[in-house]
């Protein structure tokens, strides 16, 4: 389907690319979401506001789950200064990320495949697939013990079950965009809701929370709390989120003026922005219950998510709170299924120019998933699955260089930016970002190849 003139993308010898793009990102939604002219700002935040809530879906995974539960009941509140940065590096990288969307017209992938060599773009999609795998592990994982917890039913059964929501994602996408946006948004607000109550039946303590928040060096003393802190860094900053949002924020119909462009990217930073700092309650909320559940109580061995469950209603004395835990788990399991079926993809048609049928592309990543799933689960049961949701976390962090490096090339380009192109501060800081990720990342494996 050729795209409408308003949507035509620079070829590559008058934008700095080197190849010039093969089409629209995510064609059949491409400029599907009209912005009417004339509107109120309130009225044109709420036309653009979607895209965000989807890229915010991924800072709160079952993966979070596994690591913010690990982290508070181990550490107490140490960790939340993690959560915190990792939150803001994710608030720059994705506003990068809808800039380079909006001013190019290419998404991440395609922008790789546009940009670097053929070997080159096929080993970041080989490592850009294995990150998608790993999250949709951790989606296959949360959503099985979710339907543990709360019907029973046996961890390999739940596994097999995850692979019937696809045809969710199917129905989702033929309505329309926004009723994907609707849906999402919904369940995002389900989390939240649960975890507020969860807080307010456990009372945790303000100056614990609020010290929690402060940096603290212990993090490089100690093997097991650096491990710990990368699973929260790759289960908060997505490695898949970037070419996510790169393409999705690409729905809206804006004028391809450069003043339609400045609007457009005002209006996604603050749609993701908002987005994201509720996720950064719901990824703290998680942490603040674990440290002020378990750690309080001396529990520093609660690493499960099925121990947690059991452990929270004794704990706190109220019988709906184990309910809550595995609502909001549930919900955070199939929220998370759409926006890895949207991103796999965006990348499979971005670095291969493929396309398959959407229901086909699901079902292959789901596939990948479910066997180790299902070998761990029968194998090794609730502890195997558990340690297996936290290094599919780490897997995603190691990965996350790969993808922040070259969008950092991109955006940081005066050729294929041009009067976009941010400040040099805002470059400098996004840099800073990607230079901690990496240092984390060599601490950790130096740490692990040593044995230390």
């Amino acid at each position: 389907m050729r795209p409408p003139p308003e949507h035509v993308i620079p070829a590559a010898a008058d934008s700095g690319w080197r190849r010039a793009a093969a089409g629209p990102s995510l064609p059949e939604v491409n400029g599907s979401v009209a912005v009417p002219h004339g509107l109120g700002f309130w009225r044109k935040m709420l036309a653009f506001a979607g895209p965000g809530y989807l890229v915010a879906v991924g800072y709160m995974d079952p993966g979070n789950w596994a690591t913010d539960l690990a982290g508070g009941s181990q550490f107490g509140y140490r960790l939340l200064f993690v959560i915190m940065i990792s939150n803001l590096m994710a608030i720059l990288l994705q506003h990068l990320c809808a800039k380079l969307g909006i001013v190019t017209g290419r998404d991440l992938a395609q922008a790789c495949r546009d940009h670097f060599s053929r070997p080159v773009s096929f080993v970041l999609w080989v490592l850009c697939e294995l990150a998608i795998c790993a999250c949709d592990l951790a989606e296959v994982i949360g959503s099985a013990v979710a339907l543990q917890l709360l019907f029973g039913i046996p961890l390999p059964v739940g596994v097999c079950l995850t692979a019937f929501d696809v045809l969710l994602i199917l129905l989702l996408q033929h309505r329309g965009f926004r009723y994907l946006e609707a849906v999402v948004i919904t369940l995002i607000t389900v989390i939240g809701v649960c975890f507020a109550l969860e807080l307010a039946f456990v009372k945790p303590s303000l100056a614990g929370v609020l010290g929690g928040f402060v940096p603290t060096t212990e993090l490089f003393r100690s093997t097991e709390m650096l491990y710990i802190a990368i699973g929260i860094l790759g289960a908060t900053v997505m490695p898949h989120n970037l070419y996510l949002h790169s393409s999705i924020v690409q729905t809206r119909k804006y004028s391809q003026t450069d003043d339609g462009k400045a609007e457009a990217i005002k209006f996604a930073t603050i749609d993701s922005t908002v987005a994201l700092m509720a996720a950064l309650f719901i990824n703290a909320a998680i942490l603040i219950l674990a440290a002020a559940t378990f750690h309080r109580a001396g529990r520093h061995d609660v690493v499960e998510i099925q121990h947690a469950h059991q452990l929270l209603s004794p704990l706190l004395g109220v019988g709906a709170a184990s309910t809550l835990f595995a609502v909001a788990l549930l919900a955070s399991g199939q929220n998370s299924t759409i926006t890895g079926t949207l991103a796999g993809q965006i990348v499979m048609e971005g670095f291969l120019s493929l396309r398959l049928k959407p229901w086909i592309r699901r079902m292959i990543t789901r596939l990948i998933a479910i066997v180790p799933a299902i070998v761990v689960s029968t194998l090794y049961g609730e502890k195997g699955t558990t340690q297996l949701l936290v290094l599919s976390q780490v897997i995603l962090s190691l990965q996350l260089p790969f993808a922040v490096i070259p969008l950092l090339i991109f955006v940081g380009s005066r050729a294929k930016m041009g009067r976009f192109r941010p400040a040099r501060w805002v470059m400098g800081l996004a840099w800073l970002a990607a230079a901690i990720i990496v240092v984390l990342n060599v601490k950790y494996l130096y740490d692990w190849f040593t044995g230390l």
